[in-house]
């Protein structure tokens, strides 16, 4: 089934989003197989919506060939079960590369990432945006973090200009920031929570009209990260309080203790429950030996998946 931009908005308005780590085999290449069966046993747990080859999916070390087999992958295993959003960016034309195989591919829509490296004003950042939104037809989330943080006016100068620029998603943590995006835009976009281990931020998000987040954690502990999610859906501040005692606040404190620890440490989540995604690639790091085993502690108390 296609999406129409608008069917996109609708299906990023409510629920849980999650970012399904990229199978890689012990000599680092893709490995499609395993990746299939990461998916199938994630897609029944209940997220909205699979964001392939996104951040935690170790989007920036991928080639274009890789990207392509990735998004195929998520595509045709998950096809009639959960929607599959790309990631794509870098690059302008390498984003718009994407962004087409990926609608070629049959996704139903993308997360645009941020450009590569150099640092740009809002004229250029427009521009940008505007460049990938006009290559396709289908939907696009706007990802605002690092080197592409957008003005309430830059966006809305975008959603003027492209009409499939339907979602935005905050990376940022700049809580004025987004209160006035969302007072500028109101209901023209949808808004996704995109912080790392955005569930300490859940509330937060949601009290400034952003309900929706995307958790990394659901890649290791389904049930949980699902769990959480409806006490924040039901402003169950009780079971919050106590996953953010229990589990969120002491993982922070392994995955802060190195750079680049936000994917590796929901990949060696992964490898502990028994669904490894193998190795991250440079110039990201492993865990620790240690390291590992105090995940390993935070994870078993949480009980069966």
């Amino acid at each position: 089934m296609q999406y129409t931009p608008q069917d996109l908005k609708q299906v990023m308005s409510s629920g849980l989003l999650s970012f399904p780590l990229t199978d890689f085999d012990a000599n680092g290449d893709f490995n499609a197989r395993a990746y299939a069966e990461r998916l199938e046993w994630l897609a029944p747990y209940g997220a909205t919506a699979l964001f392939a080859a996104g951040g935690t999916g170790e989007f920036f070390s991928l080639t274009g060939e890789e990207y392509l087999g990735i998004i195929q992958t998520a595509v045709d295993t998950c096809r009639g079960k959960v929607p599959i959003i790309a990631g794509a960016g870098g690059p302008t034309r390498f984003a718009i590369q994407c962004a087409q195989a990926a609608e070629k591919a049959g996704a139903h829509g993308i997360l645009l990432l941020p450009h590569y490296l150099t640092e740009a004003c809002q004229e250029g950042l427009i521009a940008h945006v505007e460049a990938v939104c006009k290559s396709v037809k289908f939907g696009v989330i706007v990802y605002n973090r690092n080197v592409c943080k957008l003005t309430p006016e830059s966006l809305a100068i975008l959603a003027d200009r492209c009409p499939n620029l339907i979602g935005f998603k905050d990376g940022v943590g700049d809580i004025e920031l987004m209160s006035s995006i969302h007072m500028k835009m109101g209901e023209r976009f949808a808004y996704l929570g995109g912080l790392p281990t955005a569930e300490v931020y859940a509330a937060a998000y949601k009290a400034l009209g952003t309900p929706v987040y995307s958790s990394a954690v659901f890649n290791f502990i389904p049930r949980t990260a699902m769990d959480f999610y409806e006490a924040v859906r039901t402003d169950d501040m009780a079971t919050q309080h106590k996953l953010l005692k229990q589990f969120f606040m002491p993982y922070l404190q392994i995955r802060n203790r190195a750079q680049g620890y936000a994917v590796s440490i929901v990949k060696a989540g992964a490898t502990l429950v028994g669904h490894t995604a193998g190795p991250v690639r440079a110039p990201l790091t492993e865990l620790k030996p240690a390291e590992m085993e105090q995940l390993k502690a935070l994870i078993d108390a949480l009980g069966p998946q």
